[in-house]
């Protein structure tokens, strides 16, 4: 199954990351495909809706022994267990199995990556890339933008899935979107999010260059921030080198798949904020003593990491991996 899986996959493979998804995109956009039309599809509850009946159909095309097959189905009939009680499920892969992730990735191998309309009906430029469940295409021309998501609305149907109506979005973005929009009295291009990332159509300081600029997601930050503001008022009375080590750990961990080029500033302020909930926290463990803020910086400075490009340039990524 794996030699046959198409190149533009990459959720949940084997020696391929988001951070190769987002180069790939990246390098679409940017490179010598003419896209100027952003298709960003999601579908409403994929893991939920999954039909048993195609997913079997799916898997006899490549497995042949019936034991793994009955194997596959007991997996996909395992059921839902909530507050004690077990109930039967007709669709859908197991919550929480791990089998879930590699069956999803199936089922839209045949349903969307097999399907040729972009090779026997697109007459200009056509990107696509998926990881699992998240996929964005690129196209040359509007109408064929629009005619593509008509088509792929009824072919999700008829594989009982659906596309989300209100998150699902033909937009225009591309090396021209801004020019074109500006010509026409319209604002500036639309921006989507794709892998964590808000993609937005962006200019090179000093030459007014065209790029894709792509900054951590606004909403997603926020929440991230929130969930670290409840753990540290949680371990406030830990030692300070309990903590430290957590926030070093969480910080890193999080500019690990952040810290790009374009995106410090987004870095920087989420390390300063991490910093601002941890002093408060700090300072919420006693009231007759407070730490201030000339203290507080030398913990800060030795704890927490500065932000610093860790990520590889997209192009770099891409031709590292795919040479011309």
């Amino acid at each position: 199954m794996r030699a046959s899986v198409v190149g533009f996959s990459y959720g949940f493979r084997p020696g391929r990351k988001a951070h190769d998804a987002l180069g790939a995109l990246w390098e679409g956009i940017m490179g010598r495909r003419k896209v100027s039309w952003v298709l960003d599809m999601d579908i409403r509850d994929f893991f939920g809706t999954i039909s048993h009946q195609w997913m079997l159909r799916f898997l006899e095309h490549r497995i042949a022994d019936p034991r793994i097959l009955r194997l596959v189905r007991k997996w996909l009939r395992a059921g839902v267990s909530e507050e004690g009680e077990w109930s039967r499920t007709e669709v859908g892969t197991p919550q929480g199995a791990v089998i879930s992730l590699l069956l999803a990735n199936v089922y839209l191998h045949y349903v969307l990556d097999e399907w040729v309309w972009r090779q026997t009906q697109a007459t200009g430029d056509v990107i696509i890339v998926r990881y699992a469940d998240d996929a964005v295409m690129g196209f040359q021309h509007r109408y064929e933008g629009e005619r593509f998501l008509k088509e792929l609305t009824k072919r999700m149907k008829a594989f009982g899935l659906a596309l989300h109506p209100e998150k699902t979005r033909l937009i225009e973005f591309g090396r021209f979107a801004g020019e074109n929009r500006s010509r026409r009295g319209e604002g500036k291009p639309e921006t989507f999010d794709f892998l964590g990332f808000t993609h937005i159509c962006g200019k090179i300081r000093g030459t007014g260059g065209f790029v894709v600029k792509r900054v951590t997601i606004a909403k997603r930050m926020r929440n991230k921030l929130r969930s670290v503001k409840e753990s540290l008022m949680r371990m406030r009375h830990a030692p300070i080198v309990f903590q430290g080590r957590w926030v070093r750990s969480l910080v890193q961990g999080y500019m690990n798949y952040h810290a790009m080029r374009g995106n410090l500033q987004r870095m920087q302020q989420f390390r300063k904020e991490v910093a601002r909930h941890w002093l408060q926290a700090l300072r919420r463990r006693s009231q007759r003593h407070r730490i201030t803020w000339e203290f507080f910086t030398v913990i800060l400075d030795y704890w927490i990491p500065q932000p610093r490009v860790l990520v590889l340039c997209p192009d770099a990524r891409f031709y590292a991996r795919y040479p011309r």
